[in-house]
């Protein structure tokens, strides 16, 4: 055998293992590696799309959390201004309160204190009668001692 047959015989084998190579198993080779970098390409882009929206949505919760704040600060300082309130009512009416039940205690006291001047004057009446009575055991004229009487009453 010939080595240039042999030669010339091994690089035509060669070159149409090439064309056949080229032509049946590098089409398919070379569209899977194309999907293969489409699906790539694809899952970057998802990727980055996931991306920006992830911070999307972490900015719209640190919105929604702030608001959330300013409402429980607004609320807060509702309740604490709604509680000042019914304290200072609470003071009010107990000041009305208290004024009340002082007037009346001070109503009760003079009503009292007419009620013993009244007893006293009667007591000190009954007195001087028997005073009057003992002394003047002679004389008596009732009219006459019952006018004095009315008179002395009236003037204590």
């Amino acid at each position: 055998m010939n080595i240039n047959a042999t030669l010339i015989a091994q690089v035509l084998v060669f070159i149409m293992f090439v064309l056949f190579t080229m032509k049946f198993v590098w089409p398919p080779i070379v569209k899977v590696l194309d999907e293969r970098a489409d699906k790539i390409a694809e899952g970057l882009a998802a990727a980055e799309r996931g991306k920006n929206d992830f911070a999307q949505a972490e900015k719209r919760v640190a919105d929604v959390l702030a608001e959330g704040r300013n409402q429980v600060a607004e609320m807060v300082t509702n309740a604490e201004k709604r509680a000042a309130q019914i304290v200072a009512d609470a003071k009010n009416q107990a000041s009305v309160e208290a004024a009340r039940i002082l007037a009346q205690a001070k109503a009760d006291v003079e009503q009292e204190t007419n009620r013993a001047r009244e007893a006293l004057r009667q007591q000190v009446a009954d007195l001087a009668l028997k005073g009057a009575e003992s002394i003047l055991r002679s004389e008596v004229d009732a009219s006459r001692h019952a006018q004095l009487l009315a008179n002395l009453k009236q003037e204590l």
